[in-house]
């Protein structure tokens, strides 16, 4: 049985909605306003906002499904179970606290550790991308797809930075990117959010997290397209 037949599905699609509505109102409340940015232990920015996000996220899904699991950026991992939702409170924190619009907010329902449903939630700009398994991937209401690009040659090729390469990832991205159309940088979560509404063709990036990624993969599927590893395996 796919998620969509499952009887919980309207609801916790409901419930994604409500908690990229969540994060919506309370990013836009906090962007381009004075902020303190604090350093995690990793050297990552955070800020009350980031904190506030995650706090009402993890209430909603509580409220709405005390038995499901909670994965998050920026507090511990809650609960055990089929159902894990997973979320990224503001994703291109960097760009938030710059005043810089494509930051986001990821969500993620995972059952049994497969990602059936994701959200990316574009704040500062009032645009969403929600994907579920088995259907389409809408962008505001409307059917997106990705392009009909098939040759690197002719490709967009898109990464948020170039920094967070190794010496063997920057070779690849180098002679990948060196063979395609055109190369172009920045962008974070709201790369995933192109790529599925074919604005772009190819999206290349390092280092990620759960929380990084999960949201992005049934948008991104829904949409025609796929993610994976270096070698092409399936994240």
């Amino acid at each position: 049985m796919s998620f969509t037949e499952h009887p919980d599905f309207p609801a916790a699609l409901a419930l994604a909605e409500q908690l990229a509505d969540a994060a919506r109102e309370i990013a836009r409340g906090y962007f381009r306003t004075p902020l303190a940015v604090e350093r995690k232990g990793d050297g990552s920015p955070v800020t009350a906002a980031d904190r506030e996000i995650e706090t009402e996220m993890r209430r909603m899904i509580r409220a709405a499904f005390p038995g499901h699991a909670i994965r998050g950026e920026e507090f511990a991992s809650e609960g055990s179970g089929e159902f894990t939702w997973v979320l990224d409170p503001i994703d291109g924190t960097k760009s938030f606290v710059t005043g810089y619009p494509l930051f986001g907010s990821l969500i993620a329902l995972l059952q049994g550790g497969r990602p059936v449903l994701g959200v990316i939630e574009a704040p500062a700009l009032a645009e969403r991308w929600v994907g579920c398994e088995g259907r389409a991937t809408l962008f505001n209401g409307r059917q997106v797809r990705t392009s009909a690009c098939r040759a690197t040659e002719q490709a967009v090729v898109y990464t948020t930075t170039a920094e967070t390469f190794d010496a063997g990832e920057r070779r690849r991205f180098e002679a990948l990117s060196a063979r395609a159309a055109l190369r172009r940088f920045g962008g974070d979560c709201y790369l995933y959010g192109m790529l599925a509404g074919g604005h772009c063709d190819l999206v290349i990036e390092v280092q990620l997290k759960p929380h990084d990624f999960m949201a992005a993969i049934p948008v991104v599927e829904g949409a025609g397209g796929r993610i994976s590893d270096w070698r092409g395996a399936p994240l």
